[in-house]
């Protein structure tokens, strides 16, 4: 479930509400935060299935005057490096102006009949700022079919640093309309006065 809001009380009540974890989660996403005042936040749960177990994530977006903060926190089951099952929280704080792209891509039924203000089905966030890349390469062609000359490579680099899935089918409304909200902070945040 997420939630968005103004406040750090509000950040730190949406923390608990996901009941993931909400004391070492809202531990890791305040010492990020400090005293910054909190703009804008999106906390969002996500449980997924692995074979025979249930897993889950939860990933906090917090947007500060200055800063873009993301934090991951996963649970994992026992393994050769622990006796009982743990959890990985990291954070990572981003300067505002480092961001590059914020991508909103919204997924709408019955397109033709479509209207101002209609919730989209679902929305995908996504967020570079250049900590993560991903290279595309293949052979560069000519069009010349008969062609046998080596043309090099061309290729596509696309900054894919953060992306999150959101639906209305799984999350709910309000969770959709909540990413939306952030998301047009996030793209406000990033707009350089001229």
């Amino acid at each position: 479930m997420a939630k968005t809001g103004t406040t750090t009380q509000g950040l730190r009540a949406a923390i608990e509400r996901s009941g993931y974890y909400p004391t070492l989660v809202a531990e890791a996403v305040e010492a990020a935060v400090g005293g910054e005042p909190v703009v804008s936040f999106l906390v969002h749960q996500e449980t997924t299935f692995d074979s025979n177990e249930v897993r889950r994530h939860v990933t906090v977006l917090v947007l500060t005057d200055t800063r873009f903060i993301v934090s991951h926190t996963d649970e994992q089951p026992a393994d050769g490096t622990s006796t009982s099952s743990y959890a990985t929280t990291s954070t990572e704080s981003v300067k505002i102006q480092r961001i590059s792209s914020v991508v909103l891509s919204r997924v709408v039924a019955d397109p033709e009949s479509y209207t101002a203000g209609t919730l989209p089905r679902e929305v995908v966030l996504t967020i570079g700022w250049g900590a993560v890349s991903r290279l595309d390469m293949e052979p560069a062609t000519c069009g010349d079919p008969n062609c046998e000359a080596d043309h090099g490579y061309t290729g596509s680099s696309t900054a894919d640093d953060l992306s999150l899935r959101v639906s209305e089918a799984a999350d709910g409304p309000d969770t959709v309309r909540q990413t939306l909200a952030f998301a047009q902070a996030l793209s406000e945040a990033t707009v350089t006065p001229s």
